[in-house]
């Protein structure tokens, strides 16, 4: 556990001593006055917590005035409980989790964000038999290795040979909300897998699967794997490179093979902590801005600066080798096929920071395609879910005065954007189906596996 504590009052009479002198920055003579300067974030061990730990590390939280403690949580639903019962002032969070929440789905809390945690970073691994049975459904290159991207059409003869067992065919995910839930159900449904539905009265998400998901924290996706009890599952770095580096299965795709640069976490608060402390959010959300953009800054340099950082106990807590493997800009797939992926992490890049409408809008076309929102939704409903969740306001006023500042560049900013991504092309996602997020009931009745229009599971 890292802590800071309060020194807000010295720090005050330690500004008031440099402002006469040459040496006084903007940075201190702009420090906002913050509601709130001793703060507890919650973070699961993953990678993908990395500007948490970097805002810390680097001093960006310290800079704001906020005198912060991380503190690593048990798993998904522990950590969003916090949150809504003020142990935990914001956390690193799925996507899907601030959205569920604020619509009711699980626990019922008015959760928001002002600040996306970065692109991709996930992958699907499957155990060393399952790997087997697909190998010879796969095409190969030159040099005998795997033609990437692997599509779920390969999986899908060896799950129906399960079925034709009668054996079940068992996958692991972090959290029914999660990007890893959605990102599997995808490519599972692509290669004419069906992944089961969620209904009001059955909510193990296993309605007529071909295979079924259940919850395992990340940490613990490794062990589950190699003790047979899941036959592959969906999760975020280093736990698919740990399968790689302990021998015992094999990383078929990344997540940005299914959907190039897919939006994956978020820093999640409650609305009445962000109307409570506007300015103490600012502050953090600045802190947050600034560790993004020394994780990407000069094509990655800082990156295995980042990796010794995230493999301390009080992080991530594995292997540095293990981390570096996909965190620094290639990923590892069957032992000794390791490919560049300079993208597999992005936590600055492509306006990755922003809180996007047409983000938070994907994740509710999933619950919807998939039962968790059992009824149809007009294309207004999911616009309006959106914008009282996700909050590019917020963002782009402290990004504003981080420009002012001198500590970024106006350009790496959408200042001018309507808060929607331009659409993804249909050849940037693994079905083939393109996704505009201002049109979200067509492309629910696009796609060829899940709910649509007035449809509802039954039970």
């Amino acid at each position: 556990m890292k802590t800071y504590f309060s020194r807000r009052s010295l720090i005050a009479l330690g500004a008031l001593a440099l402002a006469s002198t040459t040496a006084f920055t903007s940075v201190q003579a702009e420090m906002l006055d913050v509601e709130k300067d001793e703060l507890k974030f919650g973070f699961i061990k993953l990678t993908d917590m990395a500007p948490l730990a970097i805002a810390y590390e680097n001093g960006y939280f310290e800079d704001e005035g906020l005198f912060v403690t991380l503190e690593p949580q048990a798993n998904w639903k522990v950590l969003l409980d916090r949150v809504i019962t003020g142990d935990l002032d914001g956390a690193h969070m799925l996507a899907g989790q601030p959205l569920a929440a604020t619509i009711g789905f699980g626990t019922k809390a008015h959760i928001v964000t002002p600040f996306s945690m970065d692109l991709n970073g996930n992958g699907i691994t499957v155990s060393n038999e399952i790997w087997d049975l697909m190998k010879p459904h796969l095409e190969m290159d030159a040099d005998g290795k795997p033609v990437h991207p692997i599509k779920a059409d390969a999986l899908k003869k060896v799950v129906d040979g399960f079925k034709a067992e009668g054996r079940p065919f068992n996958m692991g995910m972090v959290f029914p909300v999660s990007t890893h839930n959605y990102e599997l159900r995808y490519w599972l449904a692509s290669g004419d897998i069906h992944p089961g539905f969620y209904s009001p009265t059955d909510v193990s998400g296993q309605i007529n699967a071909d295979a079924l998901l259940s919850v395992t924290p990340p940490p613990q996706m490794p062990a589950t794997l190699e003790a047979g009890t899941i036959d592959g599952y969906c999760v975020g770095e280093p736990w698919n490179q740990a399968a790689v580096f302990k021998g015992i299965g094999v990383p078929v795709i990344t997540d940005y093979e299914i959907w190039k640069n897919n939006p994956e976490k978020v820093f999640g608060l409650t609305k009445e902590f962000t109307e409570e402390n506007p300015n103490t959010t600012l502050a953090l959300t600045k802190a947050l801005i600034r560790a993004a953009q020394w994780l990407d800054e000069n094509d990655n340099a800082n990156r295995m600066e980042a990796v010794e950082i995230l493999a301390r106990s009080e992080y991530v807590g594995a292997d540095v080798e293990v981390i570096a493997n996909s965190m620094t800009g290639t990923f590892e797939y069957e032992k000794g096929d390791k490919r560049d992926v300079p993208d597999f992490n992005v936590f600055f890049r492509y306006f990755a920071t922003y809180p996007y409408y047409s983000d938070a809008v994907w994740y509710l076309t999933q619950m919807r395609r998939w039962g968790q929102i059992a009824e149809p939704k007009s294309d207004a409903w999911f616009d309006e879910i959106a914008r009282s969740v996700y909050l590019p306001d917020i963002y782009l006023q402290a990004a504003q005065m981080l420009v002012d500042e001198g500590h970024v560049a106006a350009a790496d900013f959408p200042f001018d954007t309507d808060g929607y991504r331009a659409p993804t092309p249909a050849e940037d996602i693994i079905d083939g189906i393109a996704y505009d997020g201002r049109a979200p009931n067509d492309y629910l009745n696009s796609l060829s596996i899940g709910l649509k229009g007035d449809e509802m599971v039954g039970g």
